[in-house]
């Protein structure tokens, strides 16, 4: 059950981590459709059908409650491992999915949470390693790790900074355009960038126009 499915279904009596759910289905749902100025535990409360009081028992204040959910919402991200059998159509993969999950969240954060930022101490890059604390896949490492092992990577190039370039230049852009990034741009980061870094050797271009084998040359 995906999580617009979970805060629309009828109401029953939850109890412990089922109501806990519910609340942060509920918590997320509201920060992600109506932002923080509107954003607090009466609003939350009703779309998890509960009260005030249950909410103040588990979240002393809303700033926890806004991390508590934006973890939450990093839990429903589901990550899958691509297997193309080359490195850089796993990492064009692995990219390409990211500026798709994070695109939303990135806007989120530059256009509905601006009221956050102004009134705690809570910035953009607190957010951000919320949300991916919910989530522990880390797609990269694995086709980068499966690279290796089939010769394809040289494991001394293979360093926490390296493999976080791809993901930094491609959170800069989600920040930047508020949007997803083109495939094109994708591709750009893994050819000229990420695969240097890990010294694997620039892909052949794809001819223009490829002859079928045995048919006569053109004079």
């Amino acid at each position: 059950m995906t999580l617009e499915q979970r805060v629309d279904a009828p109401r029953r009596r939850r109890r412990g981590a089922d109501l806990e759910v519910a609340i942060l289905d509920a918590a997320w749902a509201q920060l992600a459709q109506e932002g923080y100025a509107n954003f607090t535990f009466a609003s939350v409360a009703a779309r998890a059908g509960t009260s005030r009081p249950v909410l103040y028992r588990r979240w002393a204040t809303k700033e926890e409650l806004v991390l508590a959910a934006v973890e939450h919402g990093g839990r429903q991200v589901r990550r899958t491992i691509p297997d193309t059998g080359l490195l850089r159509g796993d990492v064009i993969q692995v990219l390409l999915d990211l500026n798709e999950t994070r695109a939303d969240f990135s806007a989120m954060l530059v256009a509905r949470l601006g009221v956050l930022y102004s009134q705690t101490d809570v910035t953009p890059a607190d957010l951000r390693d919320r949300f991916l604390r919910g989530n522990t896949v880390h797609p990269l490492r694995t086709v980068v790790a499966r690279a290796v092992e089939r010769g394809e990577v040289d494991p001394q190039r293979v360093r926490a900074r390296v493999l976080a370039v791809p993901i930094d230049l491609v959170r800069h852009g989600l920040m930047m355009r508020l949007a997803p990034l083109p495939r094109s741009e994708i591709e750009e980061i893994v050819d000229d960038v990420f695969l240097p870094l890990l010294g694997v050797p620039e892909p052949e271009p794809e001819p223009a126009f490829a002859r079928p084998a045995g048919s006569p040359s053109c004079r």
